[in-house]
């Protein structure tokens, strides 16, 4: 199949390098000729270490390689099947993108976009032909994580649904569909891990150190929330907390912080800057965690009941089926076990009542139970 990419940073050249090694062949595509040149030098050295680890042999490294086109025209893209968009979240230049995308291609291209928040209904609405726009979400880095979220908005064709999630499949990807709603489902469920960490830093029941020990050692997290935030940047992470929560139409419950926020206005976006919750430079000193267990129980108890919370509540509103919205978090973000499944584990009345707890404790609408989980319990049934 040719499959055209529309952005040649990390995303989009990760994303040429899960469709070559499937079989396709592939246009990377860059404006930026200086961009576009050097990725073309990034996959070939990235190829190239594959084959020195013995992932590939040199000679399927090279056909690999070949397989991908470098260009900075954009009218060479006329002859693709499918075109994967992976440029910058802005919601008017993707439109514009794809305006200029459907005068150059066939009536029965495909074009998807690989937007992580953005509205899929908007961008299919820049077009002549909006039956043939779907969201085709991919997380980073593309070629080792499994997941690959499908959304289709409200004018995609149905049949499109089937025909996309086969190609996932061919690619030897994980497909999960979601609605096109904001976060879809791995940015929305996992809001809680985040903003219920920070709310614990600020209320100051403990520090970053000890909250992050406390969901790597009982939860088994590979990254505890601070740390994960200051990996991801907070140039992104605090951006995608601020969409989530303006595109829900400010529900409490995913309100950003003012502590993120802070270190997002003074630049200290994480590792890539050098400093974010931690502090990366040679010499500064490591935060140790305070271990005492039942302040660690309390801390992974908090944060693990929001995000079954929210997993429930996306069940309950029909983002996704309980299967897909587990499959998502345990490969799109590497969480030890589907939340719905931990939350059956967990005993949904226990969850019920945790929450009702927090509620009465705090009034927020941040705390309010999800109405599956009522259900449940009043029926004595489990999510499984």
């Amino acid at each position: 199949m040719k499959i055209g990419i529309v952005g040649s940073g990390a995303m989009g050249s990760g994303i040429a390098q899960v469709l070559v090694t499937a079989g396709n062949e592939v246009l990377l595509y860059d404006s930026n000729p200086i961009a576009i040149e050097k990725a073309g030098q990034i996959l070939e050295a990235q190829f190239q270490k594959l084959a020195e680890k013995g992932k590939v042999t040199f000679e399927e490294a090279e056909t690999y390689f070949d397989k991908i086109r470098l260009s900075d025209k954009i009218s060479e893209l006329k002859d693709s099947e499918l075109i994967i968009e992976a440029i910058v979240e802005d919601l008017e230049t993707k439109k514009d993108l794809f305006q200029k995308l459907e005068s150059l291609v066939s009536e029965d291209c495909i074009l998807a976009t690989n937007t992580s928040s953005l509205s899929i209904a908007s961008i299919a609405s820049a077009c002549q032909k909006p039956e043939r726009v779907i969201g085709i979400h991919f997380f980073n880095p593309a070629p080792l994580m499994a997941l690959v979220e499908l959304i289709p908005a409200v004018q995609t064709d149905p049949d499109l649904v089937s025909k996309v999630k086969s190609l996932v499949e061919n690619w030897k990807k994980l497909p999960v569909i979601a609605k096109d709603t904001p976060g879809f489902i791995v940015n929305r469920v996992a809001r809680p891990f985040y903003g219920e960490a920070i709310r614990i830093l600020e209320e100051g029941v403990a520090d970053c150190a000890t909250i992050d020990f406390a969901m790597t050692s009982l939860g088994g997290f590979k990254m505890g929330p601070f740390q994960l935030m200051d990996f991801i940047g907070h140039d992104v992470n605090y951006r995608v907390t601020e969409t989530v929560f303006k595109e829900f139409f400010y529900d409490p419950k995913f309100k950003p912080s003012f502590t993120q926020k802070r270190l997002f206005e003074a630049g200290y976006f994480g590792r890539k800057s050098g400093k974010g919750f931690y502090d990366y430079a040679q010499n500064a000193e490591q935060l140790k965690p305070n271990e005492n267990p039942e302040l660690l129980q309390i801390i992974f108890k908090r944060i693990l009941i929001m995000l079954m919370n929210e997993a429930a509540d996306a069940l309950f509103l029909n983002i996704a089926s309980a299967e897909d919205i587990d499959l998502a978090m345990a490969k799109g973000v590497n969480y030890p076990k589907g939340l719905l499944k931990w939350a059956d584990e967990f005993g949904l009345e226990n969850l019920q009542n945790e929450l009702d707890e927090m509620y009465h404790f705090y009034h927020e609408d941040r705390y309010r139970c999800s109405p599956i989980i009522r259900n449940l319990v009043k029926q004595n049934k489990k999510f499984y």
